[in-house]
């Protein structure tokens, strides 16, 4: 199809772009039809007939195995190092707890990371005194800057560096494989937050020099909340956690027989959503063999841009995304407006869903490939509106009368 054909069919099958300038799969991407159908399908079955029998746990089993290979076709990995997860914060937890902690180590990371990388180094300070280095790299925007930080701070011996491909504040893309090269020759491991990387940009992982790399489902992958994966390098992997993880009773000669699960499967714990492993593997499948990554990650790349150049092109916009090293995600701030004030006024008017960044006190919007130019041009015409006026100045939003109602206006 043409772009304008294909853009107009995707956005069919994704419901939710209809309501609103869907400007957000930073916090949850839209969810493809296909995938709810298949998610409504399961659970109506499970309702039915429910989710007891032998034979439907090792269906589960397979659906697995399915979303495994589903999630290592978008990372380009082997199935057997990608492990199921309920989220990124998850898959960090789970990697940075496998490392064998002592008091005295050390760990490096920056002042972007979220709390999903964060929690688990705190807890680590807190219970064995390990220390948190900080690095300063700016916006993020600044390779050489970044690497030459990171560099002095592995001068110390430190067991880890924990990071995000693509920071959640500013949207820069930082220089993943360098650093993990740089970790590797200093004896850390690197240990990745890829929540706004994967599904958003190319991914080649086993080319990232990294020993852990966590991923959502609920963002750029367009599946459902609650699932997510960890891909991590097999070497390290059986490094790191015992062989026998658990213990299969159904469809086994022998019910106490250990599983030797092969590389990244060690990191599983538990059983997973049913409903949730089927949508997750068809919007995976549904991005891959319908949508085609290529072409949706560089026309995200290109709007994002696009959108960039807009907006810092409006007097009293001020943008925090590093330009020329940015992925699909634009930070700015609006002078005179409050964040979550601006948040607000702008969801009125354009119906543009995003969100802002406390921290930064700043509006982060998140393109993705199923927007369009018009959305954009919208969007950025409503940010020039407030650009222009104060909260205290701006002009009313036209109301409307209900008739038949009380007569109160309706904004």
């Amino acid at each position: 199809m043409a772009d304008p054909e294909k853009v107009a069919a995707i956005r069919a099958g994704m419901p939710a772009t209809g309501a609103g300038i869907y400007l957000n799969a930073g916090s949850a991407g839209p969810i493809p039809a296909e995938t709810q159908r298949a998610m409504d399908e399961q659970a109506a079955r499970e309702l039915a007939v429910g989710r007891a029998s032998g034979a439907q746990f090792a269906e589960v089993l397979d659906r697995q195995a399915e979303l495994r290979a589903s999630i290592a076709a978008v990372l380009v990995a082997d199935p057997d190092d990608i492990a199921l997860t309920h989220s990124t914060t998850d898959g960090m937890n789970l990697a940075i707890n496998a490392l064998p902690w002592v008091t005295g180590d050390r760990v490096i990371t920056t002042r972007h990371e979220h709390l999903g990388a964060l929690g688990p180094l705190f807890a680590l300070r807190d219970r064995l005194g390990v220390e948190i280095e900080f690095v300063d790299i700016g916006d993020g925007g600044d390779d050489e800057r970044t690497l030459a930080e990171i560099e002095a701070a592995l001068v110390r011996p430190a067991r880890a560096v924990v990071l995000s491909h693509v920071l959640w504040t500013t949207g820069a893309v930082l220089p993943v494989a360098r650093i993990g090269l740089l970790a590797r020759a200093a004896g850390a491991v690197t240990i990745v937050d890829a929540a706004q990387a994967a599904g958003a940009i190319p991914v080649r992982v086993e080319e990232l020099n990294v020993e852990a790399y966590a991923i959502p489902g609920q963002k750029w992958l367009l599946g459902p909340e609650g699932m997510g994966a960890l891909w991590a390098r097999g070497d390290w992997a059986r490094g790191v956690v015992p062989a026998s993880a658990g213990y299969i009773s159904f469809g086994t000669p022998d019910p106490q027989a250990p599983v030797l699960w092969p590389h990244a499967r060690r990191f599983e714990v538990g059983f997973f959503h049913r409903p949730s492993i089927i949508g997750l593997a068809r919007s995976c499948g549904w991005l891959t063999m319908y949508v085609g990554l290529p072409w949706s990650q560089q026309r995200a790349t290109h709007l994002a841009r696009s959108a960039a150049d807009r907006l810092a092109a409006i007097e009293g916009v001020e943008l925090l995304t590093p330009r020329g090293n940015m992925a699909t995600l634009v930070t700015f701030r609006i002078a005179g407006w409050p964040a979550a004030t601006a948040v607000a006024e702008l969801s009125a008017r354009t119906f543009a869903i995003i969100r802002d960044l406390p921290t930064l006190d700043a509006l982060r919007i998140s393109v993705g490939f199923w927007n369009t130019e018009e959305e954009l041009e919208r969007f950025a015409e409503g940010v020039a509106l407030l650009a222009t006026h104060t909260p205290d100045t701006i002009p009313p939003r036209r109301t409307l009368t209900v008739l038949g109602s009380d007569d109160s206006p309706l904004r």
